[in-house]
């Protein structure tokens, strides 16, 4: 069975970091791209991140540009974001999702995590 499974969310302070993995099982992730996405409640879900199959290609948003790393370990079949100078505006539950693809297109992902939640506040 196809599986994402997200970690590492959790309470941290503004100006913190926080990694969080998302770690696929029952498929090889390295013939995927992965994105990550983030949804506040009752606010439309936003793509945040995105890195292509080979991981030569990255992007993100403008809301996250220079403070989020996206990374990738086919090794461990295992995906990462990295989140630095968080702000209170980037609490949210994070997803990542995954799709058969070589380039990355936030708008078509087949396959989805549950989330998790990341809260940042003092």
């Amino acid at each position: 069975q196809l599986q994402l499974v997200e970690s590492g969310g959790g309470l941290v302070q503004p100006g913190g970091s926080l990694r969080l993995s998302c770690a696929a099982s029952g498929f090889a992730l390295d013939y995927y791209s992965v994105g990550w996405f983030r949804q506040v409640p009752g606010k439309e879900r936003e793509g945040v991140s995105c890195i292509s199959s080979s991981g030569r290609s990255t992007n993100y948003s403008d809301s996250v540009k220079g403070r989020f790393t996206i990374s990738r370990d086919d090794v461990k079949n295992t995906v990462y974001l990295q989140m630095n100078s968080l702000k209170s505006e980037d609490t949210a539950v994070y997803y990542c999702a995954a799709a058969p693809r070589r380039l990355c297109n936030l708008g078509f992902m087949d396959y989805w995590g549950k989330g998790i939640l990341v809260t940042v506040s003092s």
